[in-house]
């Protein structure tokens, strides 16, 4: 397997292989021009996205100050708001469906390490092997269609938020979060259900 591939299946990857660094390099100039470009020139920076993202849908705005890891990964339907300051490292797939609102400053992460020191440090690393001296895996993030993601929020890794919910400011989204919820807090955690009406 290639180094991509073994990111792909959230295997442990070199992050620091060639590909990745030119990815990285690639999205980060990618970033410095879109967020140099005026908000009112929509179809410029509409033009930028399709050349960027892995899917775009209509009628999708990502406002300034926008960040990512390589944005190739990034997967979006239609009528989808991004607003500022979102970051979104997206060493594995992050998709994102339709209807969807993301507030400022929004953090989605889908690069990781391991919790135990012991496993987290590459074996037999050096300076002279090239690789990276922290072993790093990657899992997708899946935003479902109609959810609504609050300011200042971070999902983390492997996370999947159900159609219709709601993710309340400032929370930390750790796991999977079901449909048609109200889910706050650090962890994040669900507090109640929300009724759907039939004409929606």
């Amino acid at each position: 397997m290639t180094e991509y591939e073994k990111c792909m299946a959230g295997e442990y990857y070199d992050c620091h292989s060639p590909e990745f660094i030119e990815g990285k390099a690639r999205a980060s100039n990618w970033c410095t021009k879109y967020n140099a470009i005026p908000y009112a020139q929509r179809s410029v920076r509409r033009k930028m996205l399709e050349e960027l993202f892995g899917a775009i849908g209509t009628n999708v705005s990502v406002g300034d100050g926008f960040t990512c890891g390589f944005g190739v990964n990034i997967y979006v339907g239609s009528n989808v708001s991004i607003n500022m300051n979102c970051t979104l490292i997206d060493c594995n797939r992050i998709t994102i469906g339709s209807n969807v609102l993301i507030a400022p400053c929004v953090h989605i992460t889908t690069a990781t390490h391991p919790v135990e020191l012991e496993d987290r440090l590459t074996p037999n690393w050096s300076p002279d092997t090239g690789e990276y001296f922290w072993r790093t895996y990657a899992l997708p993030v899946t935003i479902e269609d109609n959810c609504w993601i609050g300011a200042n929020v971070v999902i983390l890794p492997g996370v999947t938020i159900g159609a219709g919910t709601v993710i309340g400011a400032g929370s930390v989204v750790t796991k999977d979060i079901p449909a048609n919820v109200v889910a706050v807090g650090n962890p994040c955690r669900v507090i109640r259900e929300i009724n759907r009406k039939d004409n929606i």
